[in-house]
């Protein structure tokens, strides 16, 4: 961990998209206006109809008593704990010890424009575990505990892991995953027990013979909370992405979250530009830029190919213009080389930062009011990434 951060708490979050399954009784209905096909361009397009997906999304609705984002729907995830950086972690990975974090491999984007989360040097800090590797522990840790769902590769395919590793040099190319197959008695003792303790997840792998499944989570993106937003707590996180075969049993933790939710991207946004519920900006836009890839095994080879590019670090500055909430991204005409002024937060020196700013650069949020968000981009996405879909939310509300 990193304990020097002053202002924001280092935190994982897990994108969850699972294919359909007949007879899942967990999928809310909604109900989507027919609409267009999804155009290549930055211009505005509708959301692609919820027919044309094959996946759901997990959403979890955070509890009215949360004291960060309260009654919001989220992706799961949250703030990293000592043990995920645990030397103990060694043991349990020791035959991947000897590979590149792990067995994950290694990006293609330089050390120097990594975001800080990766790019911090954890032995100063006294752990032998890569941020990439804790993070993604930190990821699947916490599904655990606010859906239920557990993420693990059984010790006894540990040999066709580590084959699958030295063959290909990484595990990416494979099939998207499954979930794991334990007892729901079994799953029941032991999320409670890391509920009480994030560090039995380390006792829970030791004594099940199982391995955190860090290689099924590909890195995605990351997003700092901006100032003022949402309270005192800001946070510097990790989103990632994995694609499951189907959806899993899912139960929500009645602490912090007290609903969960599998839906298409589509269906999400429409339910929230309806005023259905919440979401925040970031899941706004990640759902946003799902919709661009409606089938299952699409998601999952560009993600996995995608993520070998590296991500870039967003800190939105959001500003009241006009009665609306103007939130600029990086690579926006209006955004500054240096957006924080704080050191711990660290800036890209990315070059391509330089040459997206010029006169006609786009990257922003126009936020009208609590359920009405456009987003407004003609840049090129950084490090392969994929377009949002861009709508109008009054044409979408009149199509309800």
């Amino acid at each position: 961990m990193n304990t020097t951060l002053k202002h924001w708490k280092e935190s994982a979050t897990l994108i969850l998209a699972a294919g359909h399954r007949l007879g899942v009784a967990s999928r809310t209905p909604r109900t989507v206006a027919a609409v267009s096909p999804q155009d290549s361009s930055c211009g505005p397009q509708h959301l692609p109809h919820k027919s044309r997906f094959d996946y759901d999304v997990l959403l979890l609705k955070r509890s009215g008593k949360s004291g960060f984002m309260p009654n919001a729907y989220v992706f799961p995830g949250g703030k990293v704990h000592s043990s995920d950086f645990s030397s103990e972690w060694l043991d349990i990975f020791k035959s991947f010890c000897n590979f590149s974090n792990f067995g994950l491999g290694n990006v293609t984007q330089p050390l120097e424009t990594r975001p800080p989360i990766f790019a911090t040097d954890r032995l100063k800090f006294g752990s032998p575990i890569p941020g990439e590797v804790a993070f993604r522990i930190c990821a699947l840790r916490e599904t655990f505990e606010e859906s239920g769902v557990l993420l693990v590769v059984p010790k006894l395919e540990e040999k066709s892991l580590l084959k699958s590793i030295e063959d290909k040099g990484d595990t990416a190319q494979g099939q998207h995953y499954k979930v794991n197959d334990l007892c729901s008695t079994e799953l029941t003792k032991w999320r409670a027990l890391v509920n009480q303790n994030p560090s039995n997840f380390i006792r829970m792998c030791r004594e099940l013979e199982v391995l955190p499944n860090i290689w099924a989570l590909h890195e995605w993106c990351n997003w700092l909370t901006p100032t003022g937003q949402y309270g005192v707590t800001r946070f510097d996180t990790m989103f990632f992405i994995c694609c499951l075969q189907e959806i899993p049993h899912t139960l929500q933790d009645e602490k912090e979250i007290v609903r969960f939710q599998w839906s298409t991207p589509s269906e999400v946004l429409q339910s929230y530009i309806s005023g259905e519920f919440w979401i925040a900006p970031p899941q706004f836009y990640e759902l946003s830029r799902m919709c661009r890839v409606p089938l299952l095994e699409d998601l999952h080879d560009f993600s996995s190919r995608r993520a070998r590019e590296g991500c870039e670090q967003w800190l939105p500055l959001v500003s009241l213009k006009e009665k609306q909430y103007l939130s600029l991204l990086p690579g926006d005409k209006d955004y500054p080389l240096d957006p924080s002024g704080e050191a711990e937060v660290g800036t890209c020196t990315d070059p391509q930062q330089e040459d997206a700013q010029d006169d006609s650069a786009l990257h922003r949020f126009v936020t009208v009011d609590q359920n009405t968000i456009n987003i407004q981009i003609t840049i090129t996405p950084k490090y392969n990434h994929l377009l949002p879909v861009v709508t109008f939310p009054h044409d979408l509300k009149s199509q309800s």
